[in-house]
C-alpha cells in the first residue's frame, strides 16, 4: 500500500510529491490530463520566486523531474470516485488505497464562450490579471466580469497604467462595495455595465473586442491589447459533493492546515478555498498537506500502519 496517494499532478501535487518523499515516504501521484496542470499552459511566468522569467510548460517539467527524481511514482489516470473514509480513490475497475489521500485535483478557469477566446488564448487573452499582467503595462485592456476578481483585477491592471475597460453583464456588480468605490472613483477604469463580449479580434494577437448591449442590443469594437476574463473558476470537486464542506464556488472549506474532516485525507492548491490562487500558494498548499499527512501517518500505532 502506498503511503500518500496524490490525486492531481499541478504544481500542488507535485509538490505534496517532493515533500513527501523528502519525508521518506512512498508516494503515487494520478494526474488525468497534463502535469502542470494550468501552469504548463501558462505562456510566461515572472512572480515564481528565483525564476525571472520561465515557460510554464518548462517549470512544469522541472517539477514533474524533481519528483520522479526523488523516487515518487507519477502516473496518468482518470479518477471516477472517491472513498475518503478509507482512504481510496475510483480509477475505473481499479481500486487505489493508500495511508493517506493529498486531493489536488486545481481547478479551470471558466471561459468567456466568444469568438476568438481559444484563438488568442495566450496571445491576449488570460485569466490571470496577477500572473499576466506586467506584460500590458500601459496598454489599453479588457476586464470581463463583475464580481471581486473583476474588480480587484481592473485595479490592478490601472496601477499598472492600463486603460480599463471593465464589462459586465449585468447593470450592477456582485462584488464588495468598497472594492466598487474604489473602482468607480479610478480614472483609468471605463465601465461598459449590462454588456457581453461577442468576438475577440486581431492578427497576431489581441487588437479589439467586439461587444454588445444586453439591452439595446447595439454592438462595437473597443480597441485593446489584452483581456482578462475574471468570471470564476471551476474547482474539480464535482466527484466530492455530499463527502466534503464545500463553498459556493465548489471550493473545499477547509483552513490553512490543508486538513479535511476525514483524518487521512487533505486538499491542497486551487481546489482549495482562499484568497490568493498562484503557483506559489499552490506550491505552498502541497508542502503543507504533504507535512499533516506525514505527521498523520506517523503518528499511528505500527499495528494500524
Amino acid at each position: 500500500m502506498t503511503d500518500i496517494l496524490i490525486a492531481g499532478g499541478g504544481p500542488a501535487g507535485l509538490t505534496a510529491a517532493i515533500y513527501a518523499r523528502r519525508a521518506n515516504l512512498t508516494v503515487r501521484v494520478l494526474e488525468r490530463l497534463t502535469l502542470g496542470g494550468q501552469m504548463s499552459l501558462t505562456p510566461d511566468i515572472e512572480n515564481y520566486p528565483a525564476l525571472t522569467k520561465t515557460e510554464g510548460f518548462q517549470l512544469s517539467m522541472d517539477m514533474e523531474a524533481h519528483a520522479r527524481g526523488l523516487g515518487a511514482e507519477i502516473e496518468y489516470a482518470e479518477v471516477t470516485g472517491f472513498d475518503l473514509r478509507a482512504p481510496a480513490v475510483i480509477c475505473g475497475d481499479e481500486r487505489v488505497e493508500a495511508k493517506a489521500l493529498i486531493l489536488a485535483m486545481g481547478a479551470s478557469r471558466r471561459k468567456l464562450g466568444c469568438e476568438g477566446e481559444e484563438k488568442f488564448a495566450g496571445r491576449g487573452v488570460s485569466y490571470c490579471a496577477v500572473c499576466d499582467g506586467s506584460f500590458f503595462r500601459g496598454k489599453p485592456v479588457m476586464v470581463v466580469g463583475g464580481g471581486n476578481t473583476a474588480l480587484e483585477d481592473a485595479l490592478y491592471l490601472a496601477n499598472l497604467g492600463c486603460k480599463v475597460y471593465l464589462l459586465h453583464r449585468r447593470g450592477e456588480f456582485r462584488g464588495g462595495k468598497a472594492l466598487e468605490l474604489s473602482v468607480r472613483a479610478a480614472p483609468e477604469i471605463e465601465l461598459m455595465l449590462e454588456r457581453v463580449p461577442l468576438s475577440v479580434n486581431g492578427g497576431g494577437t489581441v487588437e479589439s473586442v467586439t461587444v454588445r448591449h444586453v439591452v439595446t442590443g447595439h454592438t462595437e469594437d473597443v480597441e485593446v491589447s489584452g483581456v482578462f476574463a475574471a468570471v470564476g473558476v471551476a474547482p474539480a470537486t464535482e466527484l466530492l459533493k455530499g463527502m466534503l464542506p464545500l463553498t459556493e464556488s465548489g471550493h473545499i472549506d477547509c483552513g490553512e492546515s490543508c486538513e479535511t474532516p476525514y483524518g487521512a485525507v487533505f486538499c491542497a492548491g486551487d481546489i482549495r478555498k482562499k484568497p490568493l490562487y498562484q503557483i506559489v500558494t499552490a506550491c505552498a498548499d502541497g508542502a503543507v498537506a504533504a507535512t499533516a499527512a506525514a505527521g498523520y501517518i506517523n503518528s499511528r500505532a505500527p499495528e494500524q500502519t
